[in-house]
């Protein structure tokens, strides 16, 4: 089962805010839900699911087990429970959210225990988020490059993440871009206004186009309507070759989700 490319986040989100947010996703026609078991909002997502009446098989719901849950049984368990607060007898994808700092577990025992939860049919898939060229090396050593469905990592305009794309196109591992908008910067650079007001469109339709084009998965997040449908309206929009590389210009290395538990980045 393939990943649909365009997913709604709901990092931040929580309660009613998460519970409205998918259920007007839902409504406008996302069909792929990502939540984490650190955002504290799996029961919210489920409920929303639940109340949206859609058959379990045309949505696509994507959960991160959190970097505590990695050890031993932990994460078979931890899996287990995301599941029950879904209300779901699986997940389409289960990510590792973050490496292990400083490899307090070894990341090959949380990548083949992973793997099981996979075989034990707790998801369809399953893949990584956050890591870099050397922890999708050591993934790839643990399981092999073919049952890692993707590495879910911070890409916007001022965050290219070139050398990580080169190395997971290299290894046929597609990437999915979080923080798409870096936040709502986006939509006060020039650049990318001027692109916008060329096809009619916001620098964030824009800047998601610019993403799907370049075969990346993408996953904005929102509360209101509006912006909802604003961005899933950004897959009519085609750029030229020239738009392209002017977005490339914008790359300036600017980070947004760096915890001190961080990894050292490519």
């Amino acid at each position: 089962m393939t990943i649909p490319v365009f997913g709604l986040g709901t990092f931040r989100l929580k309660g009613q805010q998460a519970v409205d947010s998918v259920r007007m996703g839902l409504e406008l026609g996302y069909r792929h839900i990502d939540t984490a078991q650190i955002y504290g909002n799996e029961a919210d997502v489920g409920k929303a699911i639940r109340d949206s009446g859609l058959a379990r098989e045309d949505l696509f719901i994507t959960t991160k087990v959190w970097t505590t849950q990695l050890a031993g049984d932990n994460l078979i368990t931890s899996l287990e429970e995301s599941l029950e607060k879904l209300g779901v007898d699986e997940v389409d994808l289960a990510l590792i959210h973050w490496p292990v700092p400083e490899e307090q577990v070894p990341l090959a025992e949380y990548m083949t225990s992973l793997l099981e939860a996979r075989q034990q049919h707790l998801t369809r898939q399953i893949g990584v988020s956050n890591f870099t060229i050397a922890h999708m090396e050591q993934a790839i050593d643990a399981i092999g490059a073919d049952n890692i469905a993707t590495n879910q990592v911070e890409i916007h305009p001022f965050l290219q993440n070139r050398k990580l794309a080169d190395f997971a196109s290299r290894h046929n591992i597609p990437l999915t871009a979080y923080m798409p908008l870096a936040y709502g910067k986006v939509m006060e650079d020039e650049t990318l206004q001027r692109i916008a007001a060329a096809h009619n469109a916001t620098p964030a339709q824009v800047t998601l186009a610019w993403l799907l084009q370049q075969g990346f998965m993408v996953i904005p997040s929102s509360t209101r309507r509006e912006h909802l449908k604003a961005n899933l309206d950004a897959r009519k929009i085609t750029l030229t070759g020239e738009e392209m590389q002017a977005i490339a210009t914008l790359d300036r290395g600017e980070r947004l989700a760096n915890p001190d538990f961080a990894p050292e980045w490519d």
